[in-house]
This record gives structure tokens, sequence and C-alpha cells, in this order.
């Protein structure tokens, strides 16, 4: 039984380690921007940022059917579920352009991340 109860102890801290990772990594981020999702489309649709450096992008789905914060640039994919949000942790990105869009609506849902 004591094994057992250690086992389990141990595991509750790797995952809560691990859950708590994304904030400890991020936790020199000097910025956050914010991108909004109406009518299926990205505002602002370029969003500029800093080069060489941490930062966090809010994203706030206004619309009421999800979408996705996807790029192959920024190997990132997120669901946002309609009328939430999420937070997606990104760089440091040299500098240059880093192409984002809506999956589930990808005619409208375009954007850019510039990063200079």
């Amino acid at each position: 039984m004591g094994n057992n109860l250690l086992i389990r102890l141990i595991i509750m801290l790797a995952i809560g380690a691990y859950g708590g990772m994304p904030d400890l990594c991020f936790a020199g981020a000097k910025e956050t921007f914010v991108i909004n999702i109406k009518d299926h489309k990205f505002d602002p649709p370029q969003l500029t940022v800093p080069a060489n450096q941490k930062f966090l992008v809010k994203v706030i789905n206004q619309d009421p059917t999800a979408e996705e914060f996807e790029s192959y640039d920024l190997n990132r994919e997120k669901i946002v579920n309609g009328n939430k949000n999420i937070i997606v942790y990104l760089g440091p990105l040299s500098k240059g352009a880093y192409k984002y869009f809506g999956d589930f609506h990808q005619s409208t849902a375009q954007g850019t991340v510039i990063a200079q």
C-alpha cells in the first residue's frame, strides 16, 4: 500500500510539473499580443512582434463557432472554441514573416506574424 501511494504521488508531481512547464518556460515573455477572430477572420491580419524575444499571443474568438489557430511556420495548432480564448506561447523568432491560418475557415482566416 505504501509503494502505491508513493507511485501515485510521483505521477501527480510529474503531471503537475509538466502542466506548469509552458508557464515556467515563458516566464521571461516580455509582451502579450492580441488577435481577435470575428466573422471567421483574424484581426489584425498582420501582427508585428519583436524578433529574438519570447512573447504570448492571446487569441480571442468572438464568433459562436470554433476556429483553429494553426501555423506550419510557427509549429502551432490550437483550437479556440466559440466565444472563448486561448494563449499561444511563441518565440523567440528570427526576423521574418510567419503565416498562420484558421483551419476551419481557411479561405477567410489568414494572418501573418512579422518578427522584426
